[in-house]
């Protein structure tokens, strides 16, 4: 399952200008927090959050929250996601790979996920 996303990336500014923290707690957790640098990199994190609910078919919502997706870094700073338990049972998830890429205005993530049949 392949999901992607694209966000403008002005359009995470305004939102952090506006609500400052409490716009970044809306979709990440304190963890994903300590990672961001600036509304660059939190557009990228909205935009892989967006791509997986999108590869897993079912969207941000009762399903699949944002919370029920963690992205964190490797030693060599490559994005990783780590989906939560339920998530993993209900769709049989056996692994997931992240790209975030950011070109001009915009950020972009592409999420593959394999699962059992």
């Amino acid at each position: 399952m392949i999901g992607i996303d694209l966000i403008k990336i002005s359009r995470m500014d305004k939102m952090l200008e506006r609500f400052g923290d409490k716009a970044l707690q809306k979709f990440l957790s304190i963890d994903e927090i300590k990672l961001i640098k600036n509304h660059r990199t939190a557009s990228g994190f909205w935009a892989a959050k967006e791509a997986c609910s999108k590869a897993l078919g079912v969207g941000i919502g009762s399903t699949c929250s944002f919370h029920d997706i963690n992205i964190y870094k490797t030693d060599r700073g490559a994005p990783k996601i780590k989906l939560s338990d339920k998530l993993i049972k209900e769709f049989n998830i056996t692994d997931t790979s992240l790209s975030i890429t950011h070109d001009g205005d915009y950020a972009i993530a592409v999420v593959a996920i394999e699962s059992k049949k």
